[in-house]
């Protein structure tokens, strides 16, 4: 990113405190908001073991506020209220309805024992009321300030992290396009590539602008309140601000533009975030549908979470850059001099790692690219094998706990689960890996290189190891500090909050301590990067808006991208019943690569899953083999033209000069030799797709004979109860059969709310020939309505704790009575925040009491609800109704 120019303020830059700081803070804050949850949940713990009184029956939760006194009579005069019904009931005019009924006999007795019970039930909420106040002394009230402080921060950002997304991308959309950051095919060099560059981003620009003020409009001529106008007016203000830099850009080139080039070349600079929006856009205009791209660019609003996450991603990469630990690590493989192919695999293999934890393949090559391709070069690679290395060392990783993307398709794809997708990634990692290993060492050229002996390398790397070692102590202090002081876990969900803080203390030690880092001393490059912790973490925040702009920016057009192939049609001719399921994996795996190619993952796995799953599901591919070609087959269409998105960010973090010298170098050799930067990795994961769509699917249709293999090699917890059963085994028929439901791991039930208890019959009961005219079912007897009440209850527990929202909405009558002023719309966007945003939920259900009424049934049970760090437990009332043969939730209470 280019340097503005201009006077300074107390040492930085105009740009540093209109973007740097602001984008510092709002991270700083999703930071706060993702670690006061976990905070606030060890106070509320902590407030029940300090103030808790189990003799007095006095829980923390009732300490929180201070109680109401009830307004009823803890002492009332019985004889004379039950005189004085009595008398009422007497004297009260009759109705011709009464008289329908004949007269009523007054018993003085049931008034009595209605008032006694009244009476006791005030008396017991007199007596709580005043346990409670007693309990509220100086000390809880200055707790659970704190407490309900933290939780206020928690609140805040939950119900606004909408607008802090928007926020934070707009600061970085506007600095990105300031500085020409925008990932493009070839970074524009010439005066002609910069005038191509500036229209079409002021084309994309004021399409955005159009499209976001009219889809306003028509909010407003709705009718309909405006839910939240300010996202859309700063969406407006973002694009407008654009469309003005792109304006003047046009009319003034930057001084940096070379002389000459052409306007053909000057099309391979146009950004890809204008490519996107002006193709959707045009399309959209033209389909009168002016409001589809502030539509679709909104849903990254709807997604804030995992942009969000994407953004502290970007955030810790950054941080990591600005660290001596990559290179620190790579002097341990130094020492051994290994042929560059198995240095570069052992690289992709640890680089993996970070891979997974960074949610997606393209921070990775942004954070630790340039070190990739310096150390492999070093090793005596050739340039272009550096550059295969450095685009695909972001790629393996993608299938391996905890990657973002792995959370996204079970999140919106309830017949697959993160277990059973991180499982079977495991096989498609080593599986990968070795195949470049093959490839890379057949096509290596004869070198003598000497090699080094173990006796002479081994110490090197020991000693290599001493400098590294504080940084593994930092990092495990920090994950055992989360846990034990904060109850938390790394994993797919607590990573994006724990590695910028990881990295954070990192960068401090880095910075703090001085001195040379490295046996032999520190290099004028080692010893540069150990500059002030200020001025680090500065760089790294500065860096990270300008991806932030180009990636999410890229993604949420991407998402229009993927609307507007939606709304075209085209996946509409991709027939629903393929005949062969070796046909629909041809045709699947090709349509996947094309979508992977034109792309970001994020909104192809929205559009996949809106679309091409269900038809894969209903063609007998199972969503777990399904999901691992598309995964695959996406990583393919990343690193092979015409956008090839890894490759752009490789080229980005190597430069243009490294470039040059790679095509240099290549001249008059063969051709796998000059185009190997391409050719390697689409070899790598074509070969791999290959095996994973064919051998995935021979092996589901040989289970039973390699049943014996999966069970030595303790595979059988990764392997899919399914996969058993070939699809093509026999006929489908009307009533499954128990054995064929989906798997479901234990951790993440994914229930069907729909689904009926299957009974499975012997094959000698089950009738050849079904009759022509089935017999009139009786009625269900009201044990059996009990038991599918039960069922049902079970169920909406089993999809809340899987954090199922759509499973756990569809439990809900469409007349169900809504809490307060709340729309249904607002009140399922309040359940949907407060299920997603929670890394773990447990609902037990004890002591269930259900009383049936006609179509109708009361569930009444014990409520046990935790959630990341707090619980509560509630007696629940459920009022259920059978409607188009499914039982739904009317109302809902808790006491």
């Amino acid at each position: 990113m280019q340097s503005s120019a201009g006077k300074k303020w107390l040492g930085r830059s105009p740009s540093e405190w209109l973007s740097s700081l602001p984008i510092f803070s709002l991270l700083l804050l999703t930071l706060i908001i993702g670690t006061g949850e976990m905070v606030h949940g060890q106070l509320l713990r902590l407030g029940e073991r300090m103030f808790g009184d189990p003799e007095n029956q006095v829980q923390y939760f009732l300490l929180r506020a201070d109680p109401s006194a009830p307004t009823c009579e803890a002492n009332p005069d019985i004889d004379a209220l039950v005189a004085k019904q009595v008398a009422e009931a007497e004297t009260a005019p009759k109705s011709d309805l009464d008289a329908l009924f004949g007269d009523v006999a007054i018993d003085p007795n049931e008034i009595r024992a209605s008032l006694e019970a009244a009476r006791d039930q005030c008396r017991e909420r007199v007596a709580v009321y005043e346990r409670v106040n007693k309990a509220i002394t100086p000390e809880v009230e200055v707790f659970r300030e704190i407490e309900t402080g933290f939780f206020g921060i928690f609140k805040f950002g939950t119900e606004n992290r909408p607008l802090i997304l928007l926020i934070m991308v707009a600061i970085a959309a506007i600095s990105t396009t300031k500085h020409f950051h925008h990932i493009s095919l070839r970074p524009p060099r010439t005066k002609k590539d910069f005038q191509v560059y500036s229209l079409a981003m002021l084309g994309a620009n004021l399409l955005m602008t159009i499209s976001t003020s009219y889809y306003l409009k028509l909010q407003y001529d709705s009718g309909v309140p405006v839910e939240n106008p300010l996202i859309s007016i700063i969406a407006i203000a973002l694009f407008a601000s654009l469309s003005f830099i792109s304006l003047k850009d046009v009319l003034k080139i930057p001084e940096q533009a070379e002389e000459g080039g052409s306007y053909g070349m000057g099309l391979l600079s146009i950004p890809l975030y204008a490519f996107m929006a002006l193709n959707a856009g045009i399309n959209f205009f033209m389909d009168d549908y002016v409001a589809g791209l502030a539509i679709y660019f909104g849903q990254i609003t709807e997604l804030s979470s995992i942009f969000l996450n994407l953004a502290l991603y970007l955030w810790a990469g950054m941080l990591l850059k600005q660290t001596r630990v990559v290179s620190l690590f790579m002097d341990i493989l130094r020492p051994w001099k290994l042929p560059p192919e198995v240095f570069t695999y052992i690289v992709l293999l640890a680089a993996a790692i970070p891979t997974a934890y960074t949610g997606a393949s393209g921070v990775f090559v942004i954070a630790a690219g340039a070190i990739v391709y310096k150390e492999v070069l070093a090793v005596g690679a050739r340039r272009h094998f550096a550059l295969a290395a450095t685009a695909m060392s972001g790629s393996l990783g993608v299938v391996l706990r905890p990657c973002l993307l792995i959370v996204v398709i079970a999140a919106l794809n309830k017949e697959v689960t993160t277990s059973e997708l991180y499982g079977w990634g495991l096989f498609v990692f080593i599986l990968t890996s070795t195949v470049f290993m093959i490839i890379a060492l057949l096509k290596a050229e004869g070198r003598v290189i000497e090699r080094a002996k173990a006796k002479d390398a081994l110490p090197q790397s020991l000693r290599a190891l001493v400098p590294v070692s504080p940084y593994i102590l930092i990092m495990l202090l920090v994950v055992y500090g989360y846990e034990y002081l904060l109850d938390t876990r790394l994993d797919e969900f607590t990573a994006p909050v724990m590695l910028p803080v990881i990295m954070l203390f990192v960068i401090i030690f880095d910075k703090l301590r001085g001195g040379p880092t490295k046996v032999g001393g520190d290099t004028t490059a080692d010893k540069k990067k150990n500059e002030g912790l200020e001025v680090a973490v500065r760089s790294a925040t500065t860096e990270t808006i300008g991806h932030i702009g180009a990636l999410i920016m890229l993604m949420a057009l991407s998402i229009s991208v993927g609307g507007m192939i939606e709304r075209s049609g085209i996946m509409e001719v991709v027939p629903a019943e393929m005949g062969s399921v070796w046909m629909a994996l041809t045709i699947f795996m090709l349509l996947m690569i094309f979508i992977g190619m034109v792309m970001d993952p994020f909104g192809a796995v929205i559009l996949v899953s809106a679309t091409v799953a269900p038809i894969a599901y209903s063609n007998g591919i199972h969503p777990v083999h399904f999901w691992m070609i598309v995964i695959t087959a996406f990583e393919l269409g990343y690193l092979s033209p015409p956008v090839a998105l890894n490759q752009l960010l490789a080229r980005q973090v190597v430069g243009e000069a490294e470039m040059d010298k790679a095509a240099e170098e290549t001249k008059g050799k063969a051709f796998y030799y000059r185009y190997e930067r391409w050719l390697l990795p689409v070899y790598t994961l074509m070969v791999g797709l290959l095996i994973v769509t064919y051998g995935g699917q021979a092996l589901i249709n040989n289970a039973d004979s390699l049943k014996p293999v999966s069970h030595f090699l303790g595979l059988d917890q990764l392997r899919p109860v399914e996969l058993g059963d070939s699809p093509a085994a026999g006929p489908a028929v009307d009533a499954p059969a128990a054995d064929a439901m989906p798997a479901v791991a234990e951790d993440a039930p994914m229930l069907d709310p729909a689904a009926q208890p299957v009974v499975e019959l012997p094959a000698e009961s089950v009738p050849a020939v079904v009759p022509a005219t089935p017999a009139a079912a009786p009625a269900p007897s009201p044990a059996i309505l009990q038991a599918e009440v039960t069922e049902v209850v079970s169920n909406w527990a089993a999809a809340w704790s899987a954090r199922d929202v759509e499973g756990y909405l569809s439990f809900y009558s469409a007349n169900f009575e809504l809490p307060g002023a709340l729309t249904r719309a607002q009140w399922e966007s309040q359940r949907r925040t407060r299920i997603s945003t929670k890394s773990n939920i447990e609902v037990d259900i004890s002591n269930l009491n259900i009383q049936m009424n006609g179509d109708e049934a009361t569930a009444e049970f014990d409520q046990a609800y935790k959630a990341d760090k707090y619980s509560d437990k509630v007696r629940k009332t459920l009022r259920l109704k059978k409607e188009d043969g499914r039982w739904k939730i009317l109302t809902e209470q808790a006491r």
